[in-house]
């Protein structure tokens, strides 16, 4: 059995900062091959910047695999699913803070997961309290 790579599971910790400290979190991905499905009318140098916040997915999934999602580009929903090799960065919009990693290559799995299914439209991020007066 081989080891799990460390990098989605420091994806899933600096997105929780992002979340924890009010920030946006973006994920820049290296597009290369067929893996990564994401529109290819906004990559730039093989490369696309993703809002990952809760306000702006729906169904985030950080997996060990891959990053999935629906978002809206234009106006227009659409499904999103990256490998986690394909991840370039991690980062805070607000302040750059974040880690980048290196693109990893992936063995071929037998099929690209779809999306999540929907559920319901709250976050899944952590709860919080605001003192209203």
């Amino acid at each position: 059995m081989s080891e799990i790579s460390t990098k989605p599971y420091l994806i899933r910790a600096i997105h929780q900062w992002c979340v924890d400290n009010n920030y946006t979190p973006y994920l820049a991905v290296a597009v290369i091959g067929d893996k990564v499905q994401v529109p290819l009318e906004y990559v730039k140098d093989d490369q696309i910047v993703l809002n990952v916040s809760y306000g702006a997915t729906r169904n985030l999934d950080i997996g060990n695999d891959w990053v999935s999602f629906s978002t809206r580009f234009g106006g227009v929903s659409r499904d999103i699913v990256v490998p986690v090799g394909a991840v370039i960065s991690i980062f805070a919009r607000e302040t750059g803070g974040g880690m980048s990693f290196d693109i990893e290559e992936q063995a071929e799995p037998p099929e690209a997961p779809p999306p999540a299914a929907p559920t319901d439209d709250r976050p899944k991020g952590r709860a919080k309290l605001q003192v209203i007066k």
